[in-house]
């Protein structure tokens, strides 16, 4: 281990453009000794450090399991193109930020799967560490390695590179797993497996086999092995206010996308919209006490020395006390220097009373989601938001000093229209005359941003195709000629990169041989518009005798089975099923604060019987 360290800091290091990004002697980083711990276990981001370095879930998990002295866990990114090519030339394997091991070397390496364009580098570290790309070649000396995050919800794309995944929240089954695998570290490789397989979550693809028919079509998986559940269910955290949760984070050299302080409010989301995946995969509800937060936060900004927090959430206006939360967390910081950011709201949920409770806040911009340009679609995507909601939150927030807003929409939702999309142009015209109204001089900075919807697993629009890319692309075209309006912004995201993600997403065994080849051709940081490379994906696909905009674009039955039928992330097919015949209606589904939906979500009751679902699936 020596070794490696001295040649990386005295050969390597000083020849690259971004040496902060590998030091790895960061504020609150922990290096260990490892001929004094039992497990070592590699945290692997498929990205560039400043990407890594600002996801919560690897923040969490780091300092989780760092609790443990005998554990040793530490961070590991994608390198930069300069190092990466360095690396390559003098055959030195990809290593730890902390102690500049090989990632080989460890005894765990877990590997967070955020988004389906960062599959293939995860294959090119691997192959830079020096790991056998398929699971099924390992042998006794590879560590395990484990894949978790939103992507592991449709592990089945990847499932041949991985030994198991972890489904759900894994700071409740991961020290688990760890703890499992250093009681059993004599074990071959395939009976730590087997032993695996018995806890919350845990999802162990060489237990499965996947049938196709002749003409290519998925028919079903089924466990080959006695152990194997037919369906693996999610692990969850039941009580989130007595869940870990770090104050000591990790404080960068040098700037990273989100370089501020997070504090997790609560997680999980009852609107119920049908497009999202994060609000059906992370359900029920769950909070932190304002006590638990108020307190979290004063740890956490001395533990650091950083100027701002943000609130994080998936939509942090729905918390059961954001008025006083806002209220007395601004007091709290404004006594250390130290400003709050509100992040992405609902604009049924920001309020004049919530616009005066934020005057202390940070007004860098504020973003709404408004995702559909008029009611008829929004109705059909189940986002229970007016026009008048939308110009009353603007209004609320121009009056309360903010001249910065985004507006994020979708485009290519099913049942869209041009009638919608002009929607979009209406809405951004009826805000900035809001503007004028309250502030009557000036100007407002209005962003316009506009994605492109990607069916996802375990949505109600699971079963849609991607609308066709030269269609995206007119659709694009028609909103760009009719926002060149002053003060307004068009960002728009790039058809050919939804494209992929669309055929990954719903895609199963059938792509792996795709996205593999696609790693050998030299793919890697597709999320990256200078590094996306869209003809050898299509070169890729093409080899192995399938076409990407063809997997995009398949649509399922609703009798079809589907390649993730395995994975029971809490709500029923039933469920989503009904929500999306209502979707082909028009019809709304209520929040499901107001009553219970039968969304097929069990757990048991925190003791203060708070926003934690109990009921089965109902008719």
């Amino acid at each position: 281990m020596k070794n490696y360290k001295e040649k990386f800091w005295q050969e390597i290091l000083p020849r690259v453009q971004k040496p902060v990004r590998y030091l790895g002697n960061e504020v609150n980083a922990q290096s260990k000794d490892h001929e004094q711990c039992t497990m070592r276990i590699a945290l692997v981001f498929p990205d560039l450090y400043e990407i890594g370095m600002s996801h919560l879930g690897l923040k969490i998990l780091y300092h989780l399991l760092n609790e443990r002295r005998q554990w040793a866990a530490e961070r590991v990114f994608m390198p930069g193109a300069d190092l990466e090519e360095i690396m390559r030339e003098e055959k030195f394997p990809l290593c730890s930020l902390e102690t500049v091991t090989p990632v080989a070397h460890f005894d765990l390496v877990g590997v967070t799967l955020q988004y389906e364009l960062s599959y293939t580098t995860v294959l090119q570290m691997l192959d830079l560490a020096g790991i056998p790309l398929l699971a099924a070649e390992r042998g006794e000396g590879d560590p395990l390695v484990v894949g978790g995050g939103p992507g592991a919800f449709n592990p089945e794309p990847i499932a041949d590179f991985f030994d198991f995944f972890v489904i759900g929240d894994a700071e409740e089954v991961f020290p688990e797993i760890v703890q499992l695998l250093e009681e059993h570290k004599s074990l071959p490789r395939q009976e730590k497996l087997l032993q695996l397989v018995a806890l919350p979550g845990v999802y162990v693809p060489s237990l499965y086999r996947a049938q196709y028919s002749p003409a290519g079509s998925f028919v079903k998986l089924e466990p080959v092995h006695p152990l194997a559940p037919t369906r693996v269910r999610r692990a969850v955290v039941a009580d989130l206010d007595k869940a870990y949760y770090p104050t000591d984070f990790v404080v960068p050299y040098g700037s990273i996308v989100h370089d501020r302080l997070m504090l997790e409010i609560f997680r999980g989301c009852t609107r119920g919209c049908r497009f999202c995946q994060a609000g059906m995969i992370y359900r029920p509800v769950r909070e932190r006490k304002k006590e638990t937060l108020r307190r979290l936060a004063q740890k956490m900004v001395r533990a650091t020395g950083y100027e701002e927090i943000a609130l994080s959430s998936l939509s942090s206006g729905d918390y059961s006390a954001i008025g006083e939360l806002i209220q007395d967390l601004s007091a709290d910081l404004a006594r250390e220097g130290v400003t709050l950011s509100l992040p992405s709201l609902r604009l049924d949920s920001f309020s004049e009373g919530l616009a005066r409770q934020s005057q202390q806040v940070r007004k860098s911009g504020l973003t709404f989601a408004p995702e559909a340009g008029t009611q008829r679609l929004r109705d059909v995507i189940n986002k229970n938001i007016t026009e008048a909601e939308l110009i009353s939150a603007a209004r609320d927030a121009f009056a309360a000093g903010w001249t910065n807003i985004k507006l994020y929409f979708m485009i290519g939702l099913p049942t869209e229209t041009d009638e919608d999309l002009l929607g979009i142009v209406h809405l951004t015209q009826q805000v900035l005359n809001t503007y004028k109204q309250v502030c009557g001089k000036g100007k407002p900075q209005v962003t316009v941003s506009a994605s492109v919807f990607v069916p996802k697993a375990h949505t109600p629009f699971q079963w849609f195709g991607q609308v066709p890319q030269a269609e995206i692309k007119r659709r694009q075209d028609l909103l760009r000629q009719h926002l060149r309006l002053p003060g307004v912004h068009f960002q728009w995201h790039g058809a050919e990169m939804s494209l992929l993600e669309a055929a990954i997403a719903r895609g199963g065994r059938e792509l792996a041989p795709v996205i593999l080849r696609a790693a050998q051709l030299g793919c890697k940081l597709d999320s990256w518009d200078e590094h996306f490379r869209f003809a050898l994906w299509q070169q890729a696909f093409a080899e192995n005798g399938l076409e990407l905009a063809t997997c995009a674009q398949r649509e399922y039955a609703l009798t079809d089975p589907l390649p993730w039928d395995h994975i029971d992330a809490g709500v029923s097919k039933r469920y989503l099923q009904r929500e999306y015949k209502r979707a082909l209606k028009g019809e709304t589904t209520k929040d499901c604060r107001e009553g219970c939906l039968g969304c097929g979500m069990v757990l048991l009751l925190d003791e203060e019987n708070r926003g934690v679902c109990t009921n089965a699936d109902l008719d």
